[in-house]
């Protein structure tokens, strides 16, 4: 208790350094530039206040919980004997013994996404703008699946040891392939949906999940092989949702057709 309370105040102290400059440049832009008072001012007080509170509680609990997690669980789905029983060594897994680390990496980030709070505000924003043409439910789906795919590469890129680089040219060529062909309307929030489901949940458990499979794959290094996970992130969304909005494209087409 003491410990969580001595990390609390220090995530406080942080929060507070880190989020001053926001403060700094509102103040000067309200009084120096527009002259004004501060409008419902005790409101805005009170809710920095909560943001100040939450960050620093959200810090610790990265720190104390989902960092920890993810490496556990990295730990203990690439221990040996779990995967081949009592007396096996790292040096006799072959990669494709690793699909319990490549099912649970996509498990859990196809549940973060879903959890995002960005994506959930993101997905009703679209809902409302495109008057119920883009539904935020399929919406969130489509995109927590993209991130599901793209966190199981990501522990396959690490397990075999394949470079982090053919993975980003490859996907950005589909991305810039889609975004010639997928419909218009889409491909703003297409971009915009890689953004949000790196969030606040989702990245500490992936990114931790990495970090840890890393360290356990023998010749594998948690700083070369263990980032480049949300990489992956960013960019399967851009690719889900296009290809979701060209499949429903495809079948109104041929729904007219058949008409």
């Amino acid at each position: 208790m003491w410990l969580v309370s001595t990390s609390l105040t220090a995530g406080v102290a942080e929060t507070v350094r880190d989020v001053l400059p926001i403060f700094v440049v509102l103040a000067v832009f309200q009084f120096a530039v527009l002259r004004r008072p501060v409008p419902h001012a005790k409101r805005i007080a009170a809710g920095s206040v909560m943001v100040v509170l939450g960050l620093a509680l959200f810090i610790v609990g990265l720190e104390t919980a989902l960092f920890p997690i993810g490496r556990t669980m990295a730990e203990q789905l690439t221990d040996p004997e779990f995967l081949l029983g009592v007396g096996a060594t790292a040096q006799d897994i072959e990669w494709w013994r690793y699909y319990w680390v490549f099912l649970f990496g996509a498990a859990i980030s196809f549940s973060t996404t879903l959890a995002e709070p960005a994506l959930i505000a993101v997905g009703l924003k679209a809902e409302d703008v495109s008057g119920g043409t883009v539904r935020a439910w399929p919406l969130r789906l489509t995109i927590a699946i993209g991130v599901g795919l793209a966190v199981a590469l990501s522990m396959w890129r690490i397990v075999v040891g394949a470079p982090l680089y053919l993975f980003v040219i490859a996907g950005y060529a589909v991305v810039a392939l889609q975004t010639a062909v997928a419909p218009k309307s889409i491909v703003p929030l297409a971009y915009d949906s890689g953004g949000v489901t790196t969030s606040t949940v989702t990245v500490p458990v992936v990114t931790a999940l990495g970090l840890g499979l890393a360290s356990t794959v023998p010749g594998r290094s948690e700083l070369g092989d263990g980032f480049g996970v949300i990489a992956l992130a960013v960019m399967f969304p851009m690719i889900a949702v296009m290809g979701y909005a060209q499949v429903s494209q495809l079948r109104v087409r041929r729904s007219r057709r058949r008409r």
